[in-house]
């Protein structure tokens, strides 16, 4: 089908070529309201829309911005952060781009010409977790960083305070009435694993409580990871055990709910727990719902996007905007047991689930 013209337009409103593009493309000038309106029924009429190329050489503007990310596109865990920066493009009047790359920096190369070459307005390199990125060669000077830090500044960037989600968390759990609050932390060694355990000490550090170094066992970073680390806490002797975990990931501590339940304990009545990410599908479906601490994705994209459009002003150039990661209250907290129940010590009920192949330890 051949595309509609803007003469097509003219001659169905009856008016010149010059009052169309005047029209189409919002210019100020002396045209009665009803020659406007006449004009744009018109285009709709004859299915014509403005070329964004020849618009994009008018103005030095093509209302686009591209998104280079590695995992996030294809990953509903960070997917927000993709909502995020579209609704806050739509706003403002932007179409974004997306290119997932799949961590493939020859794809991330060629994703970073291909979008220079479509000169869009701004440019977001995202991640699907918080670390610390190279920057890409050829990646301009203005582009935001969305869930990472460039190494070496430079660039202004967005990510979760992972400390004080930390803190966070452990302070929840302290405000509960706990003192032996231990951490289930992750072997994988990325940069939110110390700074949530940093955040675990400062709270610790602040209401006086010593950390007890066997109280931070790790993981790998599944439920079968947290279970394996509950297995170890809930070992110690009776006296040295923890009443409060809380964990590096939602995943984990669903894990935690296994090792309990298997031993016959009731979350929270005698064991508290607080994850972390609010996963979909995880942390509001256990049982009890998990309180958990929530990563800011969606608020993330739409401050990266605000930013790269220039619609919010962010200090320096290359400075790291930390965004707060809120609890997300739910019924995995109570108060501390009176005494941390004993292994093994199962509640008679008929519904209870036959033990799975796995041994208690």
């Amino acid at each position: 089908m051949a595309r509609a013209r803007i003469s097509d337009v003219a001659a169905a409103a009856g008016v010149s070529v010059t009052t169309v593009s005047l029209v189409m493309n919002d210019v100020e000038a002396r045209i009665s309201d009803e020659t406007r309106r006449r004009v744009r029924e018109a285009a709709t009429a004859v299915g014509y829309a403005p070329s964004s190329v020849a618009r994009g050489l008018r103005t030095q503007q093509t209302r686009t911005v591209g998104l280079i990310s590695d995992q996030i596109a294809t990953t509903p865990f960070a997917g927000r952060m993709l909502a995020g920066a579209h609704d806050a493009a739509r706003e403002n009047g932007h179409l974004v781009y997306l290119v997932d790359t799949g961590g493939d920096q020859t794809i991330e190369g060629e994703a970073i010409r291909a979008l220079t070459a479509q000169q869009v307005d701004a440019m977001i390199y995202a991640c699907m977790w918080h670390r610390v990125v190279d920057a890409p060669a050829g990646l301009p000077a203005q582009a935001v960083f969305l869930d990472c830090r460039p190494a070496g500044g430079g660039y202004r960037s967005v990510v979760p305070d992972d400390r004080a989600g930390g803190a966070a968390a452990v302070r929840e759990l302290i405000a509960a009435g706990h003192r032996r609050i231990a951490y289930i932390d992750t072997d994988d060694g990325p940069i939110a694993s110390g700074l949530r355990h940093q955040g675990y000490l400062e709270a610790l550090g602040e209401a006086g409580i010593t950390a007890d170094p066997t109280l931070h066992v790790s993981g790998d970073t599944s439920a079968h990871g947290g279970r394996a680390a509950a297995e170890l806490l809930l070992d110690l002797p009776e006296a040295e055990r923890p009443t409060a975990v809380f964990c590096f990931n939602d995943r984990m501590a669903a894990g935690v709910y296994i090792a309990a339940h298997r031993r016959g304990l009731d979350i929270p009545r005698d064991l508290s727990v607080i994850g972390y990410d609010d996963q979909q599908l995880i942390a509001a479906e256990q049982d009890p719902p998990l309180t958990t601490v929530a990563l800011p994705h969606y608020a993330m994209g739409r401050w990266a996007m605000e930013v790269a459009l220039g619609v919010r002003a962010e200090g320096d150039e290359d400075a790291t905007h930390l965004m707060e990661c809120p609890v997300i209250r739910r019924d995995s907290v109570g108060p501390p047991p009176a005494q941390v129940a004993k292994p093994n010590r199962r509640r008679a009920s008929h519904t209870e689930r036959p033990p799975q192949a796995a041994t208690d330890r």
